[in-house]
């Protein structure tokens, strides 16, 4: 079946040269983004509940964007003054760069991975393992992260600092996709929560990463694409063959 109509579970692109752009006009189909789930950020009264308290730290570890807002948010709600002193940690150079929205990036200690893995980052944090460390994480991860940290003998503590939560589709919002694009189990349990009688018939559905692929097919649904894989390994390039094969290049060619 042709797909025409293509929902993307991410938050439109910034930029306008974004692959998904190139695939629209390619094969002149109509790209929609719109998040399945979204982050909400833990109240103060709930963070403490946690009996964490962040000015015993010394260094702090960040895997994403979305962790460096909630950690000085939360720092902001309960009056904590970060100490110069203090160290990150973060798990690509793009988190890291992304510390300059509230600190001065060049007078503190900043180590990044440049590979985007927590793994590659452990030498460094090996190097400085005399620190206290704060692991800022999200309700949904799964303690790998932390168990590889106890194995390299750090002092580390994870402190839940947001949630993710389902973004549910309003009366008004249609439906009426040909092909849904997911990169979270977390979608997936959205999808079906909001569509708790979907009955999937032509609909196509692609899956990022072995985690989501299998929560597809652990609800009883048909994994339609699924990526990376060696000849695709990004959802766009994944995309762009799986539609050269249903929809051809007929519409670029008109």
């Amino acid at each position: 079946m042709k797909v025409n109509k293509i929902l993307v579970s991410q938050p439109k692109p910034a930029s306008d040269k974004s692959p998904y752009f190139e695939i629209a006009q390619k094969y002149g189909v109509e790209i929609v983004f719109r998040p399945f789930i979204k982050v909400e950020g833990l109240s103060a009264k709930e963070f403490r509940a946690q009996k964490v308290n962040i000015a015993e730290f010394t260094a702090v570890i960040f895997t994403a964007k979305t962790a460096v807002d909630n950690f000085f948010r939360l720092c902001e709600e309960m009056r904590i003054t970060i100490p110069v002193t203090m160290k990150y940690f973060c798990t690509s150079e793009t988190v890291a760069n992304y510390l300059q929205k509230y600190i001065v990036y060049r007078k503190r200690k900043i180590f990044a991975s440049k590979t985007g893995k927590l793994a590659d980052l452990v030498p460094s944090m090996v190097k400085h393992k005399t620190e206290k460390f704060l692991f800022a994480v999200s309700d949904v991860n799964n303690g790998a992260d932390s168990t590889l940290l106890a194995e390299n003998k750090l002092n580390c503590t994870p402190a839940v600092m947001y949630r993710t939560v389902s973004n549910d589709f309003t009366p008004e919002e249609s439906f009426d996709y040909d092909m849904l694009i997911f990169f979270s189990p977390q979608g997936i349990d959205s999808l079906l929560k909001n569509f708790p009688n979907l009955e999937q018939g032509n609909l196509q559905i692609a899956a990022f990463g072995a985690a989501t692929a299998k929560s597809v097919k652990d609800a009883g649904l048909r994994l339609d694409l699924e990526a990376p894989s060696p000849e695709a390994p990004s959802m766009t390039a994944a995309l762009d063959l799986y539609l050269s094969r249903h929809n051809g290049e007929a519409a670029a060619n008109a």
